[in-house]
């Protein structure tokens, strides 16, 4: 009696665990299109989403400029082509220069664009847009996506994702439903939001929207007038609890920043640091923002590289105002004409000058 309940439990266990093994590969089974489909639904709207639209238009502008053409390369995130129109820089050095900056752009993304800049253009100079947000991660996936969607070079986007990539990014990245679902949102939330308004006859209190034009134009710039919105002198801003003395630099950005100084140098690139501004009232918020300023100068400093911090030089000349600012930390044109103007002069006395040490061509 007892042999007969033993293979009986036997049994009962076996087909527990047959039936367990059904479920899992039942569930797996519909699992998968279902993941496909809503990887499918995200890469989509990822190609929807504005920002990668301008990301798009800015590479396949820069693909196709004759090749070694350009003097200057402005690198770096949303603060770089924020910043710096070549349209502004190039009128007034007679110069042939290029804005590459992207979207959240770590100093990882930065030193493989650089890696694919210099596949087709050998530029004398690169001004690489330094910001403390982007330098405290250690991986930020958004932005690596963003790359990865405009560059041709795919051994060198197969060689980021081996060399930087954390082993649980590489299997995110693996499914469109996690590499697109920042866009996917993003751009759901925008069409909610224009439906609500056409349907209703309504449009967003002024402190929720913006009013203005944003488009690319040309040679990588993206044109904004936008002004800052009421709520980011107070409730939004970004930066009321940022201390400088609580602000840590991530060592994987410090040894991409300086991956890229060397690949330059090696490219016979000269290479120089900015902090592109942020919004007057801002910069009033944070405390002891020296500190943060003088890890970028110390890395500059050990590097051989001319650093230049625009919310200094903004704080020392009075060059802007809260009017000059889209939001509460990026300039609007009528700012990128402000900073663009005493940049090209600093780029005149450092560069262009006759006896300096590297010269950019006359158109």
């Amino acid at each position: 009696m007892e042999e007969n309940l033993s293979i009986s439990g036997s049994e009962n266990k076996k087909s527990s665990v047959l039936l367990l093994i059904f479920k899992i590969i039942l569930f797996i089974a519909l699992l998968i299109p279902a993941v496909g489909f809503i990887g499918s639904k995200y890469s989509t709207a990822s190609t929807e989403n504005v920002i990668n639209t301008y990301n798009l238009n800015r590479w396949n502008e820069f693909y196709a400029l004759p090749q070694n053409s350009l003097d200057i390369v402005f690198l770096g995130s949303s603060h770089s082509y924020c910043t710096f129109d070549p349209e502004i820089i190039d009128n007034k050095l007679g110069t042939s220069s290029y804005q590459l900056g992207m979207p959240l752009q770590h100093m990882d993304s930065t030193y493989y664009t650089m890696r694919e800049v210099l596949n087709y253009q050998k530029p004398k100079l690169a001004v690489v847009e330094v910001y403390w947000d982007m330098m405290d991660d250690e991986f930020e996936l958004t932005q690596a996506g963003y790359l990865f969607q405009v560059i041709k070079n795919k051994e060198l986007e197969r060689e980021y994702i081996k060399e930087v990539f954390p082993l649980s990014e590489k299997i995110k990245y693996t499914f469109s439903s996690f590499r697109y679902q920042a866009d996917y949102f993003a751009y759901r939330t925008s069409e909610l939001k224009k439906s609500v308004e056409e349907q209703y006859k309504v449009s967003m209190p002024a402190t929720q929207r913006q009013e203005g034009t944003e488009q690319y134009r040309s040679k990588g710039y993206t044109y904004c007038d936008y002004h800052m919105l009421p709520d980011e002198f107070d409730k939004t801003n970004q930066f009321k609890n940022l201390d400088g003395s609580q602000w840590k630099i991530n060592e994987t950005q410090v040894k991409y920043l300086k991956k890229l100084v060397k690949l330059c140098n090696d490219n016979n690139t000269d290479v120089i640091f900015v902090t592109a501004p942020i919004a007057n009232i801002s910069m009033e918020y944070i405390k002891n923002y020296n500190e943060i300023h003088n890890i970028v100068a110390d890395i500059a400093k050990d590097e051989g590289v001319q650093y230049i911090d625009f919310n200094y030089i903004n704080g020392e000349l009075g060059l802007l105002e809260h009017e000059n600012f889209r939001d509460d930390a990026h300039l609007n044109h009528s700012g990128v004409e402000i900073v663009d103007d005493y940049f090209a002069k600093w780029l005149t006395d450092n560069y262009y000058a006759p006896k300096n040490k590297i010269q950019l061509s006359k158109n």
